[in-house]
């Protein structure tokens, strides 16, 4: 069934539940197979691409996939390897140094995954070039959505950036990936449940706009990767070939939704903050952070969803204390991405009144969507990923700062804020900062 609504999807021929309307997307093309050798050139060949391709890649990604790709391609087009060194940042700089390796070319092929494809689906966004992606691990969901999670002046942000034209995934190659970057993979796709709730929390609290479709399309194959997620580690195709197309179905809901809405909410901000303020997760996948502060996620959502009636009391946060804590540059890039949905004044009387008047209703619609953290952590645990700070070489008080400061980053309003502004989690994290082991 899933392999079919994909499908009806890049055809143009699945309706929105909420308004009726045919969905598009921009990529043409996505193939999961079990092997797709010798199939490179024919894939290529049918995205208008151009005829001078540049192909990035890293140093472990190019024997990987990229070197078989070169050959593959070389007969019918004039290519030109871009290998990046092992582990390059998702910065300003390696987007520059990219767009530098690749002036001549038509056309841009990432080989890898987070990292290469937010790299070069940046750069051919600024050139105005277009481009596809060979996926070499089930890491992460970004392949077919058209944001790129770029480090730009001490900020991690999510940017606008090219649709891939295709996204090709060899299961085979997938499967061969190391366990924590599979793992990786599952705990970036099982934060579906926190961002939706927080997304809907926003809709619901403060009318900003909200989509189920995205959700929709997950459902089938996250039942299943939940029930059984070692098949992940143990080479089952069918279990790889589901969370392959949960990432590219990830993706595909960002692109419909014109940004990371669904799948990028508190648990997303925590990570980030993490990673701007230099801290120690830096070392972890992306996909590892994001398993970790799912479950907190989880749990503060399900202790603010437990509340019976609350009320709006926090008091509001002041520039001057962001020009402190961030320092000049970033505290005011951050104040005015946290300004903007700060409740004060008659805006906090209209919420707080309907919070008195709606909560029941409210709280009933989230939980339909939302997961325990018991249920995410033991999916977690079977699939060998990270559960709890320490796995990711964080301090209980580092990750305790990370969790009470990560509203304060982007403009996005999620259970982090309602917490905050209900006074709940300073509370929380005092009687339980990290996830329960």
């Amino acid at each position: 069934m899933s392999d079919a609504l994909l499908q009806r999807l890049l055809e143009g021929r699945l309706r929105d539940p909420d308004s009726g309307e045919p969905v598009t997307v921009p990529t043409r093309s996505v193939v999961i197979a079990p092997n797709l050798r010798g199939s490179e050139a024919a894939l290529v060949a049918g995205l208008d691409l151009g005829q001078r391709l540049a192909i990035v890649a890293d140093a472990t990604t190019w024997p990987v996939m990229g070197a078989r790709l070169s050959g593959a391609l070389s007969a019918q087009f004039t290519v030109a390897p871009v290998i990046l060194p092992e582990h390059p940042h998702a910065d300003m700089e390696t987007v520059q140094r990219i767009r530098a390796a690749t002036g001549i070319a038509e056309g841009l092929i990432a080989v890898g995954s987070g990292t290469i494809n937010d790299l070069t689906k940046y750069a051919a966004y600024l050139d105005h070039k277009p481009y596809a992606c060979f996926g070499t691990a089930p890491s992460m969901n970004g392949y077919t959505s058209v944001n790129a999670a770029i480090m730009e002046g001490g900020v991690k942000k999510s940017l606008a950036a090219a649709a891939a034209r295709g996204v090709f995934l060899d299961v085979e190659i997938l499967a061969k990936a190391p366990r924590r970057m599979i793992a990786a993979g599952f705990g970036d796709s099982i934060c579906r449940p926190t961002a939706q709730a927080d997304w809907l929390l926003a809709h619901l609290l403060l009318d900003q706009p909200y989509r189920a479709l995205p959700f929709q399309l997950l459902a089938e194959d996250e039942t299943a990767l939940l029930a059984a997620p070692e098949g992940l580690l143990s080479g089952d195709t069918e279990a790889m070939t589901r969370l392959a197309r949960t990432l590219v179905m990830s993706g595909f809901g960002m692109t419909i939704c014109g940004g990371s809405y669904p799948a990028s909410q508190g648990e997303h901000l925590i990570a980030h903050f993490l990673e701007m303020r230099g801290d120690p997760a830096g070392a972890s996948f992306h996909g590892e952070q994001i398993a970790v502060t799912t479950l907190t996620m989880a749990r503060i959502q399900g202790e603010a969803l437990r509340s019976e009636q609350p009320r709006l009391t926090a008091a509001p946060a002041t520039i001057g204390s962001f020009l402190s804590f961030y320092g000049a540059d970033v505290g005011a890039t951050c104040w005015q991405s946290f300004a903007r949905k700060t409740l004060t004044g008659e805006r906090l009387a209209q919420v707080d009144q309907r919070l008195a008047r709606d909560w029941p209703e409210i709280r009933q619609a989230i939980r339909a969507v939302h997961r325990s953290a018991t249920v995410l952590e033991s999916a977690l645990r079977r699939c060998g990923a990270p559960t709890r700070p320490a796995d990711l070489g964080l301090s209980d008080e580092t990750y305790a700062q990370a969790v009470l400061h990560a509203r304060e980053i982007r403009e996005r309003y999620t259970f982090l804020d309602f917490a905050a502004d209900i006074g709940l989690l300073t509370g929380i994290l005092g009687a339980a900062p990290v996830p329960a082991q």
